[in-house]
């Protein structure tokens, strides 16, 4: 299934340094939880994610894609990346993200940070078995191991869901 939004490698840097400075555990794992439940809540209130990104079902349970490309490519050194200058924003110590910068607040909208603040306020503090078991959700049921988690699946599960999917199906 296609995803519906345009991927923002900006914007998704700009995320991943503005939950790692706020989160209470800004590791890998809780980055990637945080966003999902920010983009679950946004795309409930507001029809989008937050930086367009695509979910893939991983044995953790839902990972944003691209995203996660961003991580690994700072964690593992990589020569090409989506977005070189990634490496300058934040380091890894292990799985913990460290900002070198703060976050650039102007790529966000007031509904992106109301969305992601609430995830962090929720999600932030939850140990790895916690956010897995609540991650583990009926859209991630759907999709194959290391598959794509469909974006009309995660929508059925919204409140208000046949009116997102509607709206979900002319973007596409």
């Amino acid at each position: 299934m296609e995803n519906p939004f345009r991927f923002d490698p900006q914007k998704a840097l700009e995320v991943i340094l503005y939950i790692s400075e706020r989160a209470q555990i800004p590791d890998i794992y809780h980055i990637g939880k945080i966003l999902y439940f920010a983009d679950l809540a946004h795309l409930e209130e507001y029809g989008r994610f937050i930086c367009g990104d695509y979910y893939v079902a991983m044995k953790d349970g839902p990972v944003p894609s691209r995203v996660y490309d961003i991580i690994k490519d700072v964690r593992d050194n990589r020569k090409e990346t989506i977005l070189p200058l990634a490496k300058e924003a934040f380091s890894i110590d292990g799985y913990r993200i460290i900002p070198l910068r703060q976050a650039e607040k102007d790529f966000f909208s007031k509904s992106d940070l109301a969305c992601l603040d609430k995830a962090i306020e929720q999600y932030s503090s939850l140990p790895f078995g916690k956010l897995k078991d609540i991650s583990h959700d009926a859209a991630y049921e759907t999709a194959d191991m290391n598959g794509e988690i469909s974006v009309f699946e995660i929508a059925k599960n919204l409140k208000g869901s046949d009116d997102l999917i509607q709206l979900l199906g002319e973007y596409v």
